[in-house]
């Protein structure tokens, strides 16, 4: 089953361009917003990182959620979008000083700390400002992720986070330090994750921390828990909406969250990935020794997903219900490695036919890149009133 698009008006429009169906965006955050008022201490931030464009920043900010943000670049983002900055969480192994004066000056709600350097200089740079700032470590569990190597970040081998072992040397640090406030733990094991198994894990090791915490009788307000659900790729009209309701029942059945405690959540793929296609036109069929080529004028530029991490998008012929023919996907880009898809059914494809590239509401515009001297890829929304009329 194909998605429905708008195809004549995707005609007068120049390829390749990102579109957004806002009706699946907002079903979306319907659901997280009917999953969350369930539990009374669960909380959102949308993590920017995955799409920041400024149409859907708004409808999210809208929604109720709040911002998980890894740079200085988001925070402004977040807060151009009018997210409040009591709402925004700033993590990332790398934080310049500006950007964490930046964040201090907006006095938002916590910095995601993930190493003692790190924490020193939050302290240094926030006592120049006569400032507290709220802190919580991103503690690596050393827990295993069923996803792809390159989006893996709980394992001890990764660059993320403050090993357990250093845990309580770096609480007893910021209990010395005056500038800084210790409000909690901050976790994250990976991303497109579907296995439940993963989360369950995850709880079972922050249990243990708690439990050691509480030995020492340190009393922790916030619990971070990253986020990481994953998306069907291979399905996106048979289930546009993630399974919140499993996800979010896996940490009410698994974590025991204290009376005092407030979870909270950093969803970014699973929040904006389905409501995304990049739309791209068929440049040339080429005929091969073993096989054909759909040349599109999308390249890895636009979506570099399955350049970077080999990943999966499915791609449809929206102008063509011929019999379908097998094809690799390709585009103009001079590397190699610009390949969409490999043997792809696709109805049979001629020039200037128009390709959707589904699932590519997260990590792909957002990723865009110049190579080649090719021009960024615009946007539209299904809500662009000069659009569909």
């Amino acid at each position: 089953m194909k998605g429905v698009f708008p195809v004549d008006k995707f005609r007068e429009l120049r390829t390749p361009f990102y579109y957004y169906d806002t009706k699946i965006l907002r079903d979306t955050l319907d659901c997280i917003r009917r999953e969350l008022a369930k539990y009374d201490n669960y909380f959102v931030h949308y993590a920017v990182k995955a799409n920041a464009n400024p149409k859907l920043l708004t409808i999210i900010r809208e929604s109720g959620l709040g911002a998980d943000c890894v740079s200085g670049g988001e925070i402004r983002a977040a807060i151009k979008a009018g997210f409040p900055a009591d709402k925004i969480v700033y993590a990332g192994v790398g934080k310049a000083d500006w950007e964490i004066n930046l964040g201090l000056d907006y006095n938002i709600f916590c910095f995601n700390v993930e190493s003692i350097p790190e924490l020193e200089i939050i302290n240094e740079l926030a006592a120049a400002k006569g400032k507290v700032a709220n802190v919580a470590f991103r503690i690596n569990p050393d827990v295993g992720a069923h996803t792809h190597a390159n989006i893996t970040t709980g394992l001890a081998e990764n660059k993320f986070g403050i090993n357990m072992a250093d845990m309580d040397r770096v609480i007893d640090l910021a209990q010395d330090l005056k500038n800084v406030k210790f409000i909690g733990l901050h976790f994250h094991i990976g991303s497109q994750i579907l296995d439940m198994g993963d989360f369950a894990a995850l709880c079972n090791r922050v249990n243990e921390l708690q439990d050691k915490l509480e030995a020492r009788h340190i009393r922790i307000e916030y619990v971070n828990v990253g986020g990481g659900l994953g998306i069907d790729y291979a399905h996106p009209n048979r289930q546009a909406v993630p399974d919140f309701k499993s996800y979010f029942e896996t940490y009410d059945n698994c974590l025991k969250l204290r009376s005092y405690q407030t979870l909270h959540f950093e969803l970014g793929r699973s929040v904006v990935a389905q409501c995304g296609s990049l739309i791209s036109k068929v440049l040339y069929v080429k005929q091969g020794t073993n096989k054909q080529f759909a040349i599109l004028d999308a390249g890895m530029t636009d979506l570099i997903r399955p350049a970077l991490y080999q990943a999966y998008h499915k791609i449809e012929n929206i102008t063509s219900d011929e019999t379908p023919e097998t094809y690799d996907v390709v585009g103009p880009i001079c590397e190699s490695s610009d390949v969409f898809g490999k043997a792809i059914d696709l109805n049979k494809v001629r020039r200037g036919d128009l390709i959707a590239l589904r699932s590519a509401g997260a990590y792909g515009e957002i990723m865009a890149s110049s190579y080649n001297c090719r021009e960024l890829p615009q946007s539209y929304t299904s809500d662009e009133y000069s659009f569909f009329v």
